[in-house]
Formats: C-alpha cells, structure tokens, sequence
C-alpha cells in the first residue's frame, strides 16, 4: 500500500536510501534537507511522488513549514522517519559547553521538533508511524562518543515515553539503533573532530581520530539494507517498538542487557530492603 513518507535529511547517507527506496517502492515521499534543489538532484530530479523540501531539524518554523508542504501536496503524512542527526566526536574535556549543546540541539531537540510539527496531522488521521534513528551509542557508552551518546541516550527516553502519549491515537513508534553502518556520519560534512587541546588527551585523541577516519567507508553495515528494513517495518501492522540493526548492535545490547542484570542483582543485594522503614528508632 502507497504511503506517504517524510523523511529528514534525505540529502545524503541513509537517507538517500530510504528515500530512494520508497520512491521505488511506489511511495509518495517528502524528502527534506538544508538544500532542497540539491536532495531532488540526488534523488533524480523531479518526480510527480517526490516533494523536496527545506528543512533545518533545529527550526520549529522549517518543521511546520515543511509538514505543512507535505499535506498540502500529498494530504497526509504516513510515516515520519527522523534521519538527520550529525557527531561531535572526542573526550568530555575537549568537548566545549557550545558544542555539547549543539549536539543536543542536533540529535535530540531536532526530531523533537519534527515529531512537534508532524503530531497534530497525524493525531486528526488517528493513524502513522513515527521512526526515530538513535544509535547503538544511544544504549551503551563508548569511549570517544560522549556528546553523541548523551544525545541519543535523550532519544531512547523521549521514543519509549513518547509511544504511551501517542498510542492512544492510533499512532505507532519505533527507535532505531543501528551500529556501524556506511551512512556517511564520519565524513566532515557530519562529524565535528576535536582538536588535541588537553595534553593528557592528546595522544589517544589523535589516535582515535585516525583511526575512526580510516573506518569510514569501511563499516560492516550496508544502509541500503537498512533502509529496505525500515521501509518494512513501516509496512507491519504492529511495527516494532525498537529495532537493533547489525549484528555488532545486537551483540553489543546483549552484553549491555547482560550487564544490568548483573548491576540489579548486585544492587539487590546491597540494598534490596532500602524500602521506607517506620521501624521506631
């Protein structure tokens, strides 16, 4: 069945794909980037199911404006897939309080804003799907990923909570946390590298910068096989609430649930009677 799909930062990376495939698939797709004559040339050229439109995800204004276009050209809007997101790679130290926000902003506030200006079109259908792209790095820490990992750590607590304020409505959710992917998210136009400004850091910093630039292109993960999975859970009836993409997130997660078994057993019996004691003292 055709549905009518937005996705955020359709320009390059998994989104492309995504957009490409729908397109493919006989979606109607409203693809949406900084530059939007740029995304409708990479997805080629105009088409009578393709709106490209401008949207910058930390602007409320470009949002509406771009939900707005959405309904206005196809009626409704189906599914809203939240792609855009960007890194700002190095230790907390080298991290500056401008760029921890601008992460935040980014990562987090942005497909907020998206879902804000999508909501009330997709509450007055009483039906649609909102996918949110996290990361493998929004449930396990990992060294190098501070900023990123705080911003969709935020993601995972806004998606698993959003889905009860939503259900209601007849409106599905579904995070995503893929692990190392070719999505393009370590080439420059994506990813803030830190300057060695911390002699401590220095070293691992220059290091890890290497080898993480070295990586790209080379990650095990095809996003065009990703891309074909979204598109499928777009499609369930009742589609996953959460979706671990790649075999290096799916052993990661197993390690990490692993893991906070153990934390909750400890923690049990540590402190498993810490329960309010109204013994007299």
């Amino acid at each position: 069945m055709s549905k009518v799909i937005l996705v955020t930062g359709a320009g390059r990376g998994l989104g492309t794909d995504i957009a490409r495939q729908a397109l493919a698939a006989g979606h109607q797709v409203v693809a949406t980037g900084r530059r939007p004559q740029e995304v409708e040339k990479t997805l080629g050229g105009p088409q009578d199911n393709l709106l490209a439109t401008k949207l910058d995800v930390t602007s409320l204004d470009d949002a509406e404006a771009a939900a707005q276009a959405a309904v206005d050209r196809f009626g409704r809007i189906d599914v809203l897939v939240n792609n855009a997101g960007n890194f700002f790679a190095g230790y907390f130290e080298e991290i500056t309080p401008a760029q921890m926000r601008q992460q935040i902003e980014t990562n987090l506030f942005g497909p907020m804003n998206v879902t804000r200006a999508v909501l009330p079109v997709l509450r007055k259908q009483r039906a649609g799907h909102i996918i949110t792209l996290s990361s493998s790095a929004g449930l396990i820490g990992q060294e190098f990923c501070v900023a990123y990992a705080a911003s969709k750590f935020g993601v995972e607590g806004w998606m698993e909570s959003l889905r009860y304020d939503v259900e209601p409505y007849g409106i599905h959710t579904t995070v995503v946390e893929p692990g190392f992917f070719r999505t393009e998210l370590l080439v420059d136009a994506s990813t803030t590298w830190p300057e060695p400004t911390i002699g401590d850091y220095a070293e691992r910093t220059t290091a890890t910068v290497a080898a993480w630039k070295n990586m790209n292109g080379r990650q095990t993960g095809d996003p065009a096989k990703l891309a074909r999975a979204l598109l499928t859970i777009a499609d369930q009836d009742k589609p996953l609430l959460r979706f671990v993409a790649g075999a290096d997130a799916i052993e990661g997660v197993e390690a990490k649930a692993r893991e906070l078994l153990a934390q909750a057993q400890a923690s049990r019996e540590l402190g498993g009677d810490l329960a309010y004691d109204d013994t007299p003292q």
